[in-house]
């Protein structure tokens, strides 16, 4: 499981270094073999290869004739690509998929469970304010969260 926050700085041929206390992890569960993507959020998903597979088995199931879940299917799996973590820990990012998400010199590394958020570290801190001031709970409005507790 991936959490907490990390702020990387990409080298200049688009490399991020992955956090020493995700690697062993990474080694562990995929080989060092990940999948990154776009996501609707102009972030990128980073994937550990066998969860990848668990969603890309989804998208496949979905109905290629519903026009939204079509162009989700294009969308992330259309943009994924392969990424081997080197022997110093580090991936490349291609430039199209750094273009997409405005990603420049600084980043946020975001885990999320069973994939990392990759942000720009100013639309990272955008993205904060503007959920903080949405005010509390305006995003879960919807959800059954009666049985959740934390």
């Amino acid at each position: 499981m991936f959490r907490g926050l990390s702020l990387i700085n990409l080298d200049a041929k688009g490399r991020l270094a992955i956090p020493t206390k995700y690697r062993a992890e990474l080694e562990d569960c995929c080989d060092c073999q990940l999948i990154v993507t776009a996501d609707r959020d102009r972030c990128l998903l980073l994937y550990p290869l066998p969860e990848w597979e668990v969603v890309e088995r989804k998208l496949a199931k979905l109905p290629t004739l519903n026009k939204k879940a079509r162009a989700l299917q294009r969308f992330m799996i259309g943009h994924a690509c392969e990424c081997q973590m080197d022997g110093q820990g580090r991936i490349l990012l291609s430039d199209s998929l750094r273009t997409f998400a405005n990603l420049d010199k600084r980043v946020a590394l975001l885990g999320q469970l069973n994939k990392f958020e990759i942000w720009s570290e100013d639309a990272w801190r955008g993205q904060q304010d503007s959920w903080l001031q949405e005010g509390e709970g305006a995003e879960l409005e919807g959800l059954d969260l009666e049985s959740f507790s934390y």
